[in-house]
């Protein structure tokens, strides 16, 4: 499915290692939290499918809900800085929240959810991530549950994106972007 814009994708982890592996994590939530409610509050828009599949295999009473935030733009590097783009709809004060994210990388953006989310008075706040890219860090965050640890790749697929594009993946792919100067060559002068 990659584009004319010659951007190449490699299957990084396949379909059925990503269900096998959300289910996992969804039977590790269930013990931890045995015959208590869990609030799932998923990380607008890139842990969205997570969150679903992850919510179906929970063996809880759940609700979830959404928060928003941008750290990226259209770009494939973080700006480094954190913005709200949409809070929560309700009040998680008493609650079991799992923040569900799609990806761990830098930990700019959990350390800001983290701080965020405790001011909220929780029962309890843990965190579910998809992937984890450690080798980027530079916050000192860590998730309590993990998908897959990763390399230092640019990752799409199964919510994750390259510019709002490749979200609907069913794989999670690495992205190789064309050299800056093969892009060039290829655009006709006027």
């Amino acid at each position: 499915m990659p584009s004319a814009r010659h951007e190449k994708l490699d299957v990084l982890i396949r379909r059925a290692a990503i269900e096998k592996r959300v289910h996992a994590v969804a039977r590790q939530i269930t013990a931890d939290l045995k015959g208590q409610r869990v609030h799932l509050v998923g990380v607008l828009k890139g842990a969205c499918i997570f969150l679903s599949d992850l919510v179906r295999e929970i063996g809880l009473e759940t609700s979830i809900d959404f928060i928003a935030v941008s750290t990226y733009g259209a770009g494939n590097e973080s700006s480094g800085q954190v913005r709200m783009l949409k809070d929560l709809d309700s009040s998680i004060a008493g609650l079991h929240v799992v923040l569900v994210e799609d990806i761990l990388d830098t930990g700019l953006t959990l350390s800001y959810l983290l701080r965020i989310l405790r001011q909220r008075k929780p029962k309890s706040l843990r965190v579910a991530a998809l992937l984890d890219k450690p080798s980027r860090r530079v916050k000192k965050v860590k998730a309590d549950y993990v998908g897959f640890t990763i390399p230092n790749e640019f990752v799409v697929g199964y919510g994750l994106d390259y510019a709002e594009r490749y979200r609907n993946l069913k794989d999670i792919c690495i992205l190789r972007l064309p050299p800056p100067d093969v892009l060039a060559e290829r655009i006709p002068e006027p």
